[in-house]
């Protein structure tokens, strides 16, 4: 898979009393084969729709989206995602190892091959052995890690990730991106991830983009040249952190980059 680019990319939605509410403003940027790349902005910038563009869940109003020369969706050329959504969206009823499996089952693998993929991926996120529990017979850390084999059992080419751990406490949250790193680092996919954590992004990427607020267009493209893996305790993480948060008190003050 060639490098993503988003070329122009506006959003916009009409208000019930006819008004135009502009969320995403020329927005660009790319990311290369194998990143992982975290877009960071305030609540409410534009990013979960930007994340729903390119997952073909809502349409762009102006702009491209490219994987190379091909689209990023659309018919036998179009790239395969997998969505992790900010809740896990399980289904109650069905046990783990069915959720993962369900996405596959109107594919055209084989009813073996889809256990298999569906183990495979359990095995990955570390859930062994809990294949028949139900999703409310796990904790939410692990009912996110069933999610995200949910998403990787289609073996997607990009993983986008919308805010996947902020219903999380800090401590499990940290258990979760350590082993998002882990996952990352074993399969080898591009992730592009959403978040308001400045820290959690600076921690798990290694880029990241840093939008204003609506109408969304990126303020700054920040590389994160800190080895995996990586530690909370890192000084230069913390420096990262402070770099970022100054962007932040410059967009609020008006000034540029």
């Amino acid at each position: 898979m060639k490098k993503i680019i988003v070329r122009d990319l506006t959003k916009h939605f009409i208000r019930p009393d006819g008004s135009r509410l502009d969320v995403i403003g020329g927005l660009s940027f790319a990311v290369e084969e194998g990143e992982f790349v975290s877009i960071l902005g305030p609540s409410g910038c534009g990013k979960s729709t930007l994340l729903n563009i390119l997952a073909g869940i809502d349409h762009l109003s102006g702009g491209e989206i490219l994987v190379g020369e091909r689209p990023l969706l659309g018919g036998e050329n179009g790239v395969k995602l997998g969505f992790v959504f900010q809740q896990p969206r399980l289904l109650n009823w069905r046990s783990i190892r069915e959720n993962v499996r369900f996405p596959l089952e109107h594919g055209s693998l084989s009813r073996d091959e889809q256990w298999r993929l569906a183990q495979r991926y359990l095995e990955l996120v570390k859930l062994k052995g809990f294949e028949d529990y139900l999703p409310q017979q796990l904790s939410g850390g692990m009912q996110q890690r069933v999610a995200i084999a949910r998403a990787l059992a289609i073996e997607p080419e990009v993983l986008l990730m919308d805010e996947p751990f902020s219903s999380l406490d800090e401590l499990n949250a940290r258990k979760m991106r350590a082993e998002l790193i882990r996952i990352w680092r074993e399969t080898g996919k591009t992730i592009i991830f959403v978040t308001h954590d400045i820290f959690e992004a600076v921690y798990l990427s290694n880029r990241l983009l840093v939008v204003t607020e609506r109408p969304a267009c990126v303020y700054e493209s920040l590389t994160i040249d800190v080895d995996y893996p990586r530690n909370y305790d890192d000084d230069r993480l913390f420096e990262m952190a402070k770099k970022v948060g100054r962007f932040f008190v410059k967009m609020e003050e008006g000034h540029g980059a």
